[in-house]
């Protein structure tokens, strides 16, 4: 997704081309939260849409071309976005109004605690639809889309253990070893040591290259491995005094003044641009993110790029696909989100783009647990991702967690990363920002 969150790319459909005002205007006759229909006639024809963000893989995978062979009156229209944190706003203020919502809308991670508290009455209820076993999925990934009165208000489409993925041409041509296992010793057990890989690297990096793309994703990656991160186990935001924070934050700052990142803010057309014009030798890379260094590397990066284990195993991005109760068709749009995110179609999802399931069947694919990538040096993508899914245990999330790491990242890191100002005044800057924003 991823993120802020996920990378994000410009608004596509699945039959024929919609405008984006339009779309934003569908879905906007009350449901119930057991799942109504605003047909009474079960084959009449309908048209489900699917607002998300980044690359979820349905497209790619064909599942909605699938979903409407086997389903000869729903015609699907879906909806992606370019920025994250506009994309939920926009979906708060459409929930607040009860107007221009798709009939299913993607949550990512960072919002879920937020969807399932102060706004759980706006979603239905898919613990309760048919065909939904709230037990197929990873059991903290359940809970983290449960409401405090038992409603499952998100099926959970994929998380997002970590790795690092990296040029071996790069890595050659600076002297340090190319072997997926020799290079993952390099760093093993501690995000510094990333750093101080980053800077032999740079004592030798070929000219106009960097170690790393962002200190940005290198703070969320390091976060991801912290078992207190913005908010505390009761939901109060923590992050001024959170040892996690303070020690991402620390790193992030480490590798910007040690000049080993390019200083990209992720999930942009310039950060896109690096990756075919080979600008960096690393990126963070949780396994959503295998699909996008395929898309922007191009035909040149094939073989280039492998994947190694992290420093230390983490859990970075993820999301659900919800149904709003103001849909026109929520129990024709429960029925897609819930196969659509069944393990099947997740493992076909992973073997296209890297999202890695969040069911547990989807885990024990033998497409998931084969899976090679061969763009990425034939790296065992399945095996890797797999084994430090195994390792997670996710810290609690809090209603503004999604809100705070966007201002740390794209004001806070980048603000030093882009013009040098320094860490001391950046943080007060984003302290002042969270204040305003959510009012802590």
């Amino acid at each position: 997704m991823r993120t802020t969150s996920r990378p994000r790319r410009a608004v596509v459909l699945a039959t024929a081309a919609l405008a984006t005002s339009a779309l934003l205007l569908t879905g906007c006759s009350s449901g119930s939260d057991s799942g109504g229909s605003g047909s009474s006639d079960a084959n009449a024809k309908i048209t489900l849409t699917v607002g998300d963000f980044g690359t979820f893989g349905y497209k790619e995978a064909g599942l909605y071309d699938e979903y409407m062979a086997a389903h000869p009156n729903v015609t699907i229209k879906y909806d992606t976005v370019q920025d994250g944190q506009k994309y939920w706003d926009a979906l708060t203020t459409h929930l607040a109004s009860g107007s221009g919502l798709s009939d299913v809308q993607a949550v990512e991670v960072g919002y879920i605690a937020q969807a399932t508290n102060t706004l759980g009455d706006k979603f239905v209820d898919l613990g309760k639809a048919e065909g939904v076993n709230p037990g197929n999925w990873l059991d903290w990934k359940a809970k983290q889309a449960t409401t405090a009165k038992g409603a499952l208000i998100g099926l959970g489409t994929d998380i997002g253990p970590m790795a690092i993925c990296y040029r071996s041409d790069l890595f050659q041509q600076a002297g340090l070893p190319t072997d997926r296992a020799e290079v993952g010793k390099l760093w093993a057990g501690d995000w510094s040591k990333f750093v101080e890989a980053g800077k032999t690297y740079q004592s030798k990096a070929p000219a106009g290259t960097f170690f790393t793309d962002s200190a940005s994703g290198l703070f969320n990656a390091a976060l991801s491995a912290e078992p207190l991160q913005y908010s505390d186990a009761g939901g109060k935001l923590v992050y001024k005094d959170s040892p996690g924070v303070k020690k991402a934050w620390d790193l992030a700052v480490s590798a910007s003044q040690a000049r080993i990142s390019a200083g990209l803010r992720q999930f942009q057309d310039p950060w896109n641009a690096a990756f075919a014009n080979a600008k960096f030798a690393t990126v963070v890379c949780p396994s959503w993110m295998t699909g996008i260094i395929g898309k922007y590397s191009g035909d040149s990066g094939k073989g280039k790029w492998d994947v190694a284990a992290p420093p230390v195993a983490g859990n970075w991005g993820g999301a659900f696909l919800t149904v709003p109760k103001a849909g026109k068709h929520t129990k024709e749009a429960a029925a897609l989100a819930a196969w659509l995110t069944a393990p099947e179609q997740q493992a076909k999802v992973f073997t296209k783009v890297g999202n890695l399931p969040s069911t547990v069947g989807g885990l024990q694919q033998s497409a998931v647990q084969g899976a090679k990538a061969e763009y990425l040096n034939n790296a065992p993508t399945g095996q890797i991702f797999a084994a430090s899914a195994q390792s997670i245990k996710p810290a609690p999330i809090g209603e503004q967690d999604g809100n705070v790491k966007t201002i740390i990242t794209d004001n806070g890191v980048l603000d030093i990363e882009e013009h040098g100002t320094d860490p001391a005044k950046a943080w007060s800057n984003v302290t002042k920002l969270v204040d305003d924003k959510v009012g802590h």
